[in-house]
């Protein structure tokens, strides 16, 4: 008599072996995308201005005497005569009435500059967000990656605080996501020898910071991330395909909040230690 369990039936294989969270993550972001190339020119402005992150308007409303200083900012740096009076009009626009719009500082996530920066960010969603949301589940994916979110605008506002550049891409989520990759999957996978078919074998245990900087492959990565971001964002040229320099600030102040907030999130191992 045959005592092996009855396992399920597989299905086929999937095209994309991405958790259900991750895809859907893609997809709202490209959907968001699609809505915007059909919206008029009014109506995409109208949301930009809506749900984009803009350091400028946060600053007039939590310091209303800083509005002088927004405009004059405005006025200053490179550009024809024409194009620095059109940000000076924007800066009195942004501060003739100030609303932090506090919902910005997560919302800008949804939006993208161009395609190519919706499939550049795309990529690295799915390279990083799938070991993450495979290891924590979605709501804990999901909240990762919103706390990186909102450090990114914080820190983007702390560093650029009359910044009229309205600053959109879902980079500092997904570098928050990375930095939470970077503690566990650059590792050999713990000795396992499987007693069943079934069995899985254990998930390797987050780095500490010692031994994350006696990881090679860990630190190669961490520096070559570290080192591209700051060198795109002092030559202001963009990446990605967006139509502008990087926020490299935002993706700094993502990464910092995955790192340290993932042991937060790390659940407790079962009561045999496996």
């Amino acid at each position: 008599m045959d005592a092996s369990p009855e396992l399920p039936r597989q299905g086929r294989v999937p095209v994309f072996n991405l958790p259900g969270v991750v895809t859907a993550s893609i997809a709202v972001l490209a959907a968001v995308h699609v809505v915007r190339t059909v919206l008029p020119d009014d109506l995409d402005l109208s949301l930009l201005l809506h749900l984009a992150f803009i350091p400028a308007r946060w600053a007039a409303a939590f310091d209303p005497s800083s509005a002088a200083e927004i405009v004059r900012a405005a006025g200053e740096g490179a550009g024809t005569p024409d194009v620095l009076a059109a940000r000076q009009d924007f800066a009195r626009y942004l501060v003739a009435d100030p609303a932090a719009m506090p919902w910005t500082g997560a919302s800008y996530a949804l939006l993208h500059g161009s395609w190519m920066h919706l499939i550049f960010n795309a990529v690295w969603l799915a390279a990083f967000g799938t070991p993450v949301a495979r290891r924590y589940g979605a709501l804990r994916y999901g909240l990762l990656a919103l706390a990186g979110v909102v450090a990114g605008a914080l820190t983007h506002l702390l560093l650029d605080p009359y910044s009229l550049m309205p600053l959109v891409g879902a980079s500092a989520g997904i570098s928050a996501l990375m930095a939470a990759a970077a503690r566990f999957v650059f590792q050999p996978p713990p000795p396992f020898v499987a007693g069943a078919p079934w069995q899985l074998p254990p998930r390797p245990k987050l780095q500490s910071i010692p031994e994350l900087l006696r990881n090679r492959p860990a630190m190669l990565f961490l520096g070559i991330w570290f080192v591209t971001n700051l060198l795109f964002g002092v030559l202001a040229l963009p990446l990605g395909g967006s139509e502008g320099p990087i926020a490299w600030d935002a993706h700094l102040g993502g990464f910092v909040a995955g790192f340290f907030l993932l042991p937060l999130m790390e659940r407790r191992l079962g009561r045999s230690g496996a």
